[in-house]
């Protein structure tokens, strides 16, 4: 069995060296992929989806299954062939999982099944609707892309929030052993993914449906306009549980598993204290992110570029942009966790100065990684995104900043995940 990992080159000179490197990955395979000058050009669909369900089954393989059937490969290799499972994996869940068997019963979770209904000249529902959606147009929505896009968000919290705040509890205390154990916490989390996700993401869909076929059929509407300054859209949702999974991800990685230490409780009291502070806390920042952010965009502008719908209210671009900040502080934590060792002045890092050092310097960097993308642009002349090339409020609605920093993310855990961190640690000893 390897040793302790350590840092190939000292700190921060590895930190920085990866850092390096996996921009250069992201943004590289974001060119092949992703961006519209590009060969493919997936931009924005379906690569925010492929992205997506790629981090979802890497959780599932590392954080649940622990690396099995290959744990016991070396680093390099572990690395290669969990990637090539993890494509797989992922070609399987769109597919078959979602397109094909969920999609026996909600064509709302089928893309293939609504551009089967669109080429065949038919809807989802009764010609008695009066309505008639296109192949063209049935493709440009994206529908089923997007319901599985919010699926992940969902399964974002939802799947390690279960390891992170209630420590495995009930699945590992059980003392199942792998592939057990991991396919019965895919299995719990996944009711929970689906608990929430009917709750939080169905009915924006029975509001689109409802629109572009005039009846609903079954669907609920979205019941939270009441809460989000008027909008029905999803992104209320996106909004605050954005914020939800960075609290969720800064616990381990920045803050070491603070505050919920202070918490002296046995599970599951533990971790549902915790879940009720985080949903809390999320809402919390998001609303603060919907009322500061007016400092600095343009209302007047931004309102201008709105879509006709959203004139008279910009709630909806307020709830999305509050989520798209919170993405931007990934890149910061994960990268100062796992590749700078939680470096700060304090000896101790497990201390509560670390802790308020490590959070500040998060906050700072984020703001950086904001201006890059907005104001230096990046997100046009670095990402081809055809949004941006206009001026800045509109860069800020249509900079769809969420895509590239989950992108950006891959290459740091696959590394972590699959790799170990090879080849920027190298092990003690062995023994």
């Amino acid at each position: 069995m390897a040793g302790e990992l350590r840092p190939r080159w000292g700190q921060p000179m590895t930190g920085i060296i990866s850092t390096i490197a996996f921009f250069l990955i992201g943004w590289f395979t974001w060119y092949l992929l992703s961006d519209p000058r590009g060969p493919i050009g997936w931009f924005p669909y379906p690569m925010v989806m492929i992205l997506a369900v790629m981090i979802l089954v890497g959780l599932w393989q590392h954080m649940f299954l622990g690396d099995w059937p290959f744990q016991k490969l070396s680093p390099a290799v572990r690395g290669v062939v969990m990637t090539i499972a993890n494509a797989a994996i992922t070609w399987f869940v769109i597919e078959v999982i979602f397109y094909r068997v969920f999609g026996i019963g909600f064509n709302f979770l089928s893309q293939s099944n609504l551009n089967a209904l669109a080429a065949a000249g038919a809807t989802a529902l009764p010609e008695a609707c009066g309505k008639t959606l296109t192949l063209e147009a049935m493709q440009k929505a994206h529908l089923a892309q997007s319901a599985i896009v919010g699926f992940v968000l969902i399964g974002f919290f939802s799947y390690p929030f279960v390891t992170i705040y209630f420590g495995k509890w009930p699945i590992r205390p059980s003392n199942l052993e792998q592939p057990a154990a991991g396919f019965a916490e895919i299995g719990w989390c996944s009711l929970l993914t689906l608990f929430f996700y009917v709750v939080l993401i169905v009915p924006f869909f029975g509001l689109v449906f409802d629109k572009m076929f005039g009846n609903a059929y079954g669907f609920n509407t979205p019941w939270w306009v009441g809460l989000s300054g008027g909008t029905p859209h999803v992104y209320w949702v996106f909004g605050w549980w954005e914020w939800m999974i960075i609290i969720l991800f800064m616990t381990p990685n920045v803050w070491r598993m603070k505050p919920w230490t202070l918490i002296k409780l046995p599970q599951p009291w533990k971790g549902l204290i915790s879940f009720v502070i985080t949903v809390a806390a999320g809402y919390a920042i998001a609303v603060i992110c919907w009322n500061i952010i007016p400092l600095w965009a343009n209302m007047e502008d931004v309102i201008h570029h709105l879509p006709a719908g959203d004139k008279g209210n910009p709630a909806r671009f307020l709830w999305i942009h509050s989520a798209e900040i919170a993405g931007m502080t990934l890149i910061p934590f994960l990268q100062w966790h796992h590749y700078f060792d939680d470096m700060c002045p304090q000896k101790d890092v497990d201390s509560w100065g670390a802790f308020w050092f490590r959070t500040v310097g998060v906050l700072v960097l984020t703001v950086i990684n904001y201006y890059l993308f907005y104001y230096v642009n990046f997100g046009h002349w670095g990402l081809g995104n055809h949004h941006m090339e206009h001026d800045i409020a509109a860069r800020l609605i249509g900079g769809e900043s969420l895509i590239w920093n989950f992108w950006w993310i891959i290459p740091l855990l696959w590394n972590e995940w699959f790799f170990h961190k090879w080849p920027f640690y190298v092990h003690d000893g062995h023994h």
